[in-house]
């Protein structure tokens, strides 16, 4: 069967190369005679995986040295309560509301102390980002907290808040690795790997060193669960218990591929720059499809698209699937269809998407 066009928000696909690579180390990981899956996480073999794993991710996204990475189970839905148990010191922390994941880590920051959301384009069905330097930004506030890129809306940050003295929390699940990050100006970055960089069941985290040994207030680093505490976990080298062995491996042959197939993250944000100008031109050159978004915000990753009624959005989604673009349906609160375009997403993709949408605009104006 020939590979279909994927366009899942995640999981998602994965580059071929790596799967092809995946596959040919699968029986017998270099000569081990026995796959990551089944090695031991102590064996000579994983510790090498692990560890270059690490560093590839230090040098793919230039994280400097005074910062901790670290591989945990749980997903980014996880790291919601991991980040204000570690780093909620005054008992308050500011969240900007951007989407649905960004609700849901305030959400969660509230049941550890005063999660305020200091602003929120809900008012505006999250079309928008607010403008970050015009936010009243709290005084106490432990730490911000932003979703850089929203999967569900097709949104992303431009800039971002930088406010002296208080850490910036990012979830970048849906846009890590899609281009160059300044690590510099964030506390902490965690991501969920199943968007850009691995199969599901694993969340990285990338901590500055002097925000761990800290707790929310009221409670002491001793009183953390054991394997929610990012001080224990990053101090055993992600090893304290058997970690997800095969999403670090994948992990590692993504980077690899970044690092010498595309060239680094520079080269890869001009590949997806350019794949989401064909999306978005057509988008904008017609007047049956429509993306709500407005277009300083669009993100790179993920594209919203609506077609006149909601039943043509229906016959388009299985028209699309017949025709081998699988998972094109979007998400339940926005409804329409949704385009994930990932690193992985080769260019013939969008191209043959588009003449696709064509035909079918041709079929039902």
């Amino acid at each position: 069967m020939a590979r279909v066009y994927n366009f899942s928000a995640g999981p998602s696909m994965l580059p071929e190369a790596v799967l092809r690579r995946a596959q040919a180390e699968l029986l017998d990981y270099r000569g081990s005679g026995q796959s990551v899956m089944e090695m031991s996480h102590r064996s000579k073999w994983f510790d090498d995986i692990i560890k270059s794993t690490e560093a590839a991710m230090r040098r793919v996204l230039n994280v400097p040295d005074n910062y901790k990475i670290g591989f945990f189970q749980g997903g980014a839905t996880q790291q919601f309560a991991m980040v204000p148990l570690n780093f909620m010191t005054t008992g308050a922390a500011d969240y900007i509301v951007t989407g649905n994941f960004s609700k849901k880590a305030a959400e969660e920051g509230a049941k550890f102390g005063e999660a305020r959301v200091v602003a929120s384009s809900k008012d505006k069905n999250f079309t928008c980002i607010p403008d970050v330097a015009a936010i009243p930004y709290s005084a106490d506030a432990s730490y911000i907290h932003i979703c850089q890129n929203n999967t569900i809306f097709g949104t992303r940050y431009v800039e971002v808040p930088q406010v002296a003295g208080v850490p910036l929390v990012a979830d970048m699940s849906s846009m890590i690795c899609s281009e160059p990050v300044d690590v510099t100006k964030y506390g902490c970055i965690y991501f969920g790997v199943q968007k850009n960089i691995a199969p599901a069941g694993m969340a990285v985290a990338i901590v500055r060193e002097d925000l761990l040994g800290k707790a929310a207030k009221g409670l002491t680093p001793d009183r953390i669960p054991t394997m929610m505490n990012y001080t224990t976990l990053l101090g055993s080298d992600s090893m304290y218990n058997t970690p997800p062995c095969w999403c670090i491996y994948m992990t590692g042959l993504v980077l690899d591929w970044l690092e010498h197939d595309v060239g680094g993250l520079a080269a890869m944000q001009a590949v997806n720059t350019a794949k989401a100008k064909v999306l978005y031109d057509y988008l904008d050159g017609q007047d049956f499809y429509h993306n709500p978004v407005e277009k300083r915000y669009r993100s790179l990753m993920n594209v919203t698209f609506t077609t006149p009624d909601p039943e043509l959005d229906k016959a388009f989604c299985a028209e699309a699937a017949a025709a081998g673009f699988v998972n094109l349906k979007g998400h339940r609160l926005v409804g329409g269809m949704r385009a994930s375009i990932y690193n992985a997403m080769p260019a013939e993709g969008i191209d043959k998407l588009v003449a696709f949408m064509e035909q079918f605009r041709k079929a039902h104006a």
